[in-house]
């Protein structure tokens, strides 16, 4: 008879990736990096263990949108206060914090959760070509 195999947090084995964002649409790279993220890629995913792996993202500041969401796009946050109501348009946040863009997308494909805040914390964004991850020696990842 064959046992059904559990997924434990002390056996998982995780890689470093990076990911290099210039020419990449906003959505589709943010899809791909989650699903690293949660550990979709592995054959030992299991929904309630955190199986996924290092993601660095460089060049964020050359992220690619379609139609009209750099004018059109809005993010909103709001400061708990009368008034305190925020928005800022996505061309905007590009040109002031170009890393938040990519953060915001993909925060919002992982579990809304502990275990999604777990997997976010492994998620490096930077606007440029550099990064300071290389002693964990990555791996370059080409997302078709």
């Amino acid at each position: 008879m064959d046992k059904t195999y559990v997924t434990r947090s002390k056996d998982v084995q995780r890689e470093w990736y990076v990911v290099d964002a210039a020419g990449q649409t906003l959505g589709r790279l943010a899809a791909r990096v989650a699903r690293i993220l949660r550990g979709k890629h592995k054959p030992t995913y299991s929904p309630s263990v955190d199986t996924g792996d290092f993601v660095i993202v460089v060049n964020a500041e050359k992220i690619h949108v379609t139609g009209r969401k750099l004018d059109q796009k809005i993010y909103y946050r709001y400061s708990g206060y009368p008034g305190g109501l925020k928005e800022i348009t996505l061309r905007n946040l590009l040109q002031r914090h170009p890393t938040r863009v990519i953060e915001h997308a993909v925060r919002g494909m992982l579990p809304k959760n502990r275990l999604g805040r777990q997997m976010f914390k492994k998620l490096k964004v930077y606007a440029g070509p550099d990064h300071p991850h290389a002693a964990q020696q990555p791996e370059q990842l080409e997302l078709r």
